[in-house]
């Protein structure tokens, strides 16, 4: 059986060294860990070396001592790399790469001087923060507070309006912000370096893959703006780059580099989710991975219950409340920096609204409990729902019964105002001769429109927009109308005859005649509607924010107030308010009109870009689109990754006669490449199960595992081809084999890198153009 060596021997030829590192190649139990990068490999007995000689138990035998007079020997011929273990082989190039990245991520990044793409967003909720001023977004609040402390760092004041791409920055100083997002996203490539270095212990892959990230026009251009999702990524390959390195410091449990890699970890999975909330994928990954480690351990019987337990406690405190701890830090400091009303008020509770400094509803007292007598508003729960209103316009002919409109409207108005009655009385309880009587939960109650005296009505006639669900109008005049003006108020989860609270109460209003539930369907209506929302009465009985209200605003002279400080909710309960809106908004995120969606199968195959600045030819164009040859040779590899995993999974299960050389090259495509490949799997398929609008950039956190996939495999084939040939024939075809793809990819760059760092001049569809040989799919829109 070939013996065990730290370079890989070809058959024909002993005496080879191949410019290639690889592992120590014994057969190896399950739970044996390859060695970490940078620690001198130890030669075991019965390892080969490069110099022949005969071996004897297992332990090289002494060299014999040259006889006097005879000639010396030749010294062996220099590596053409260095060994992996000897620090400049391992440190010269990471810091070649990391410049490498640098350079092609800050080069122009002031180019052009204007809004690009989703600048307009991203760029002013930075600006949000350094204002103090309260936005609604459908991410978590992390990168946005990152970018607004860059550019409150670097000078920038918070001014620049980011109305619409195209605008011009001016004097704003905007490079500190564009230069955060450049420096985040040139640290990929170094992660993803010292990622695949330490999975497949080959410099090659490591290098292969870090020239994947560094000339993919794509990663580029996406990290040059005051954009998520360099940030996101950041965090992500930090994660995983974390993950593997604990995972390396498993023969020394519990050591100061194994907490601190272990509490890293955790620390990027809280970065990696505090983004965007795809984030969840690498949390998932690096859990399934945990579970596994765990798993490996029971198997361990040399471990007692007491080191098992705290292998567990360890990766619950780092890897599940360390997380949580600073997710929920980033919330708390986002609620306490955007202390003052802005736009994103109307997307919250009232409660949640009286918080804020400048709304109408800060530092107000109104009476607590709800009384019949009292004059209300009443807001939708649902986002952006709206308060109850009504004006002194009908209905159209066709549309309905030809009664008063009632909608939900967005602003604060008079016509929001309604009077709470008992259903079977028309006292005026404000009379100083009546007692208070409270309204309470199960109460059957009328609800009059303080300006124009009619009844909150409804009926079996078809609402204007939502077909099978019921109109909603007033009806009657002077709060005199029918049966049907009736409606029993309820509190969510509560029993009855307790008391209706003001802001806190969650309340639904059921229609007594027909059963059905007033809400707001979220629609807009037509002109003759003056563009306000719809409100229907729905006979389908759901617990959803859109038939659900609270009472705002509150006036009942016999009543005392109280300080609405008093009914502010806690910080769970904000907490908790904040992810129901961000995951409704995340799922209700529609396409805006002209813009370019996508489908998850277009992604890998590179069928469509995003336009990031210009459309014209006199314009300064960026378009977002992957290398080609890049991205294509990662899809290449995904099938070939599959082929070559399951021809090595099939040939150790039908016990085939394997060199120990092949052996450990199929130990590193099955486990190191396993696991890029699940997170591959883990960040692209949950998209195809989504409903909401997707975008090209979605794909390029899967892009990041595709291409360090690329370089595994690749480097794994063509070892398994040059220990085929002879000597100095399998040197060549890995050497050049290497090389001719780096050259690829670096050409490849050179011909598509107007895509990233800007074009004038024709479009690509015009014969003069310079792109116009470059245009290799109809879909491509430079």
């Amino acid at each position: 059986m070939p013996c065990e060596g730290t370079r890989l021997r070809f058959p024909s030829c002993p005496t080879a060294r191949t410019p290639f590192p690889l592992v120590p190649c014994a057969v190896v139990p399950s739970r044996r860990r390859l060695p970490r990068v940078g620690a001198r490999m130890t030669l075991a007995a019965g390892c080969c070396q490069a110099e022949s000689g005969p071996r004897c138990g297992g332990l090289r035998q002494r060299r014999p001592r040259r006889p006097a007079g005879e000639p010396s020997r030749p010294s062996p011929p220099p590596r053409a790399w260095a060994p992996l273990e000897a620090p400049v082989g391992v440190w010269a190039p990471l810091a070649f790469v990391t410049l490498l990245s640098f350079a092609s991520r800050f080069y122009r990044l002031s180019e052009p001087p204007h809004v690009c793409w989703d600048e307009t967003h991203f760029g002013k909720m930075g600006s949000y923060y350094i204002n103090r001023t309260f936005f609604f977004d459908v991410h978590p609040p992390l990168g946005k507070m990152l970018i607004g402390l860059a550019g409150y760092l670097s000078g920038y004041n918070g001014t620049f309006p980011f109305q619409k791409p195209g605008d011009r920055y001016e004097h704003h100083n905007y490079i500190g912000m564009r230069g955060f997002c450049a420096f985040l996203g040139s640290c990929l490539v170094p992660f993803a370096y010292l990622t695949v270095l330490e999975l497949s212990k080959s410099l090659s892959a490591a290098l292969l893959a870090a020239s994947i990230l560094i000339f993919d026009t794509g990663c580029i251009t996406l990290s040059q703006y005051i954009l998520l999702d360099p940030i996101l990524m950041f965090f992500l390959m930090g994660a995983v780059l974390s993950m593997v390195k604990y995972n390396s410091c498993a023969d020394r449990p519990f050591s100061a580099s194994w907490w601190f890699w272990l509490s890293l970890t955790g620390v990027n999975l809280a970065g990696a989710i505090g983004v965007k909330f795809v984030g969840l994928f690498v949390v998932l990954l690096v859990g399934l991975n945990t579970v596994y480690d765990l798993w490996e351990l029971l198997g361990d019987l040399s471990l007692s219950l007491v080191t098992l337990g705290k292998h567990l406690l360890a990766r619950v405190f780092c890897l599940i409340l360390l997380p949580l701890v600073l997710y929920t830090a980033q919330f708390a400091v986002h609620f306490a920096v955007l202390s003052k009303s802005g736009p994103g008020d109307g997307f919250f509770s009232s409660a949640f609204q009286s918080r804020l400094i400048g709304n109408n509803l800060h530092n107000v007292s109104v009476p607590e409990h709800l009384a019949y007598g009292s004059v209300i508003t009443m807001k939708n729960l649902r986002m952006a729902g709206g308060y109850l209103h009504s004006h002194w316009h009908l209905y159209p002919e066709g549309v309905g019964a030809r009664q008063q409109q009632v909608t939900a409207y967005l602003h604060k108005d008079l016509n929001n105002l309604w009077v709470i009655k008992k259903h079977d009385s028309n006292t005026d309880h404000l009379d100083p001769s009546c007692s208070v009587e409270f309204v309470r939960h199960g109460d059957v109650i009328r609800l009059e429109h303080k300006e124009t005296s009619r009844n909150l009505h409804s009926h079996q006639h078809e609402a204007p927009m939502t077909r099978k669900h019921f109109q909603v109008t007033g009806y009657g005049i002077n709060g005199t109308g029918d049966a049907n003006d009736f409606w029993r108020i309820e509190m969510v989860g509560r029993k009855a005859g307790k008391r209706i609270k003001v802001l806190r109460s969650q309340i639904r209003l059921t229609h007594l005649a027909t059963g059905c539930i007033l809400g707001s369907s979220g629609k807009t209506l037509p002109k003759w509607g003056w563009e306000q929302v719809e409100v229907t009465c729905t006979p389908y009985v759901k617990e959803t924010p859109n038939a659900l209200w609270n009472v705002e605003d509150h006036i009942n002279p016999k009543l005392p107030n109280i300080s609405l400080d008093v009914l502010k909710p806690s910080f769970p309960e904000i907490l908790l308010e904040s992810h129901m809106v961000m995951i409704r908004g995340n799922s209700g995120l529609k396409p805006k009109e002209n813009e370019v969606t996508s489908k998850p199968w277009h992604w890998p195959i590179n069928y469509q870009g995003l336009r990031f600045s210009g459309v014209n030819e006199t314009d300064y164009r960026v378009y977002l689109l992957g290398n080609p040859v890049v991205w294509w040779l990662n899809l290449v590899t995904i099938g070939l990754y599959l082929l070559m995993a399951t021809c090595a999974i099939v040939a150790m299960k039908r016990g085939v006669q394997l060199t120990a050389e092949f052996k450990e090259l199929s130990e590193v495509l099955l486990h190191s490449g396993g696991k890029i490949m699940l997170g591959w799997l883990l960040h692209y398929l949950p998209f195809f199960m989504m409903g909401r609008v997707l975008y090209f950039h979605h794909y390029f956190p899967a892009m990041l595992f595709s291409s360090m996939l690329t370089g595994i495999t690749w480097d794994t084939l063509l070892k398994f081809c040059a220990g085929r040939l002879s000597c100095s024939m399998g040197r060549r075809v890995y050497t050049y084999g290497t090389l001719a793809l780096m050259l690829l990819i670096v050409y490849s760059f050179y011909l598509f890198h107007p895509l990233s760092y800007g074009m004038v001049g024709p479009m690509a569809s015009d014969p003069n153009s310079p792109m116009t040989g470059l245009r290799w799919l109809e879909s491509w829109e430079f």
